[in-house]
């Protein structure tokens, strides 16, 4: 599945509302790590079908990143039933990704 791009307008129904996990990777295209992570990110959405990914751009949705307390990007956080379960902020490898899932 591609990833899919979060908006405050669509937050709810795809993260909140989602009967999979959700990683949401909060990021911006000025960042030198996010621009690392996002290829990762992108393998994880075309090989797991059973969760949703999704990414923010802290620069358009500055009011998602402010209502989960994005301090530092790039950010992962993954959503089990609306509420988070796990979260990641900085460059990871990719298993270190796919283990937040677990």
């Amino acid at each position: 599945m591609s990833v899919q791009t979060i908006t405050t307008e669509n937050f709810d129904e795809l993260v909140l509302g989602s009967d999979k996990p959700v990683l949401v990777d909060f990021w911006a295209p000025w960042c030198g790590p996010c621009r690392m992570v996002s290829p990762i990110v992108d393998e994880i959405a075309q090989e797991r079908g059973d969760i949703l990914v999704g990414k923010v751009n802290t620069d358009e949705q500055p009011e998602l990143a402010a209502k989960f307390g994005i301090m530092s990007i790039p950010t992962l956080l993954v959503f089990k039933n609306g509420e988070i379960s796990n979260k990641a902020v900085g460059v990871r490898p990719k298993d270190a990704l796919l283990e937040l899932l677990d």
